[in-house]
C-alpha cells in the first residue's frame, strides 16, 4: 500500500497554483470534465446521505477552510488511485496536485447525482490517464522501491532472510506486471495488491463490472502463464501464486504417488 506525499507539500502545491494566474491548463478535456460533472441535481434526502455535502455545501461557497478539509478526507486515497495507475513514479505528486486543482475548478458543477467520492475518484482516473496520454509519466512497475535489508520494525517472526526472499518475490511479481496491458495491469493492481473491490473499480474506471472480472480473469492467466514460462521464476512461481487471490487451483497428485518403493 503506498503512502500518500505529506499533506503540507500537497496542500502548498495546490495552493501555490490556484493562486497563479498563469496556472496550467486542465489536463480533462471539456468532454472528460462535462462527464464527471454533468448529472441531474437529486433530492435532499439523497444529498444529505453524503458525508460530505457539508463540506462540498461550504467549499462552493468559497470557504477554502471546508475544502482543506475535503483534500485531507481523500488524499491518501486519490494518492493511491494515481500510485495504482503511473507506478512507483516522482510524477505522482504532481498528479495528485492536478487532481484537487481540478476538483477546486469543477466543484461548482458537481451535482451530487453520485457520492462526492465516487465522482473525485473518476475524476482522480481521467487526470491520470491524460496524464499519461500526453507521455509524462510511463508504468514501471519493476522500478518498485522493494526493500533488499531487513526492516529494525519487521514483526519478531519473520527473519531477515524471510524478507530477503519476499522482496526478491515480490519484485518478480512487479517485474512481470511490466508485460501486462494497461488495461489488465490496471485491474489487477487494484484488485489483487491494492484488495479494492470490483464494483469499486467499475466506479474508478467507469466500465461494468463485468468489464473488470474480465480483464482481471485474463490478467491473472496471463501472469500465470509469463511464471510459468520463465525458468529462473520457478522457484517462486508457487509462493507468488499463494499470495495472489483467483489463483488456479493445483492438481492433487494421486495418492502413493511420488512415493518411495
Amino acid at each position: 500500500m503506498v503512502a500518500a506525499p505529506p499533506a503540507t507539500v500537497l496542500e502548498k502545491g495546490i495552493r501555490d497554483r490556484m493562486v497563479s494566474s498563469t496556472a496550467a491548463t486542465l489536463p480533462l478535456s471539456t468532454r472528460e470534465a462535462a462527464t464527471c460533472a454533468s448529472a441531474p441535481l437529486t433530492t435532499s434526502r439523497a444529498r444529505s446521505m453524503d458525508p460530505d455535502a457539508t463540506l462540498i455545501a461550504r467549499a462552493k461557497d468559497g470557504d477554502t477552510a471546508a475544502f482543506r478539509q475535503i483534500f485531507l478526507r481523500h488524499r491518501d486515497k486519490v494518492s493511491r488511485i494515481v500510485y495504482r495507475m503511473i507506478g512507483p513514479s516522482p510524477d505522482v505528486e504532481d498528479v495528485v496536485q492536478d487532481v484537487f486543482l481540478n476538483v477546486y475548478r469543477s466543484l461548482p458543477s458537481f451535482r451530487g447525482d453520485s457520492k462526492f467520492s465516487t465522482w473525485l475518484y473518476r475524476l482522480a482516473t481521467n487526470v491520470t490517464r491524460m496524464h499519461l496520454r500526453r507521455g509524462r509519466s510511463r508504468p514501471k512497475f519493476s522500478d518498485v522501491d522493494v526493500p533488499e535489508a531487513p526492516s529494525d520494525d519487521a514483526p519478531p517472526q519473520v527473519t531477515p532472510d524471510l524478507q530477503v526472499e519476499r522482496a526478491e518475490r515480490v519484485r518478480a511479481l512487479y517485474r512481470l506486471l511490466d508485460e501486462l496491458s494497461e488495461k489488465k495491469r490496471e485491474v489487477l493492481v487494484m484488485h489483487d495488491l491494492e484488495g479494492v473491490p470490483a464494483k469499486e473499480i467499475a466506479e474508478h474506471l467507469d466500465i461494468p463490472v463485468l468489464t473488470v472480472r474480465t480483464r482481471l480473469f485474463y490478467a491473472r492467466k496471463d501472469l500465470y502463464a509469463r511464471l510459468a514460462a520463465e525458468p529462473s521464476l520457478q522457484g517462486v512461481m508457487e509462493a507468488l501464486m499463494d499470495q495472489l487471490p483467483g489463483k488456479p487451483k493445483r492438481k492433487q497428485k494421486p495418492k502413493g504417488e511420488g512415493a518411495t518403493p
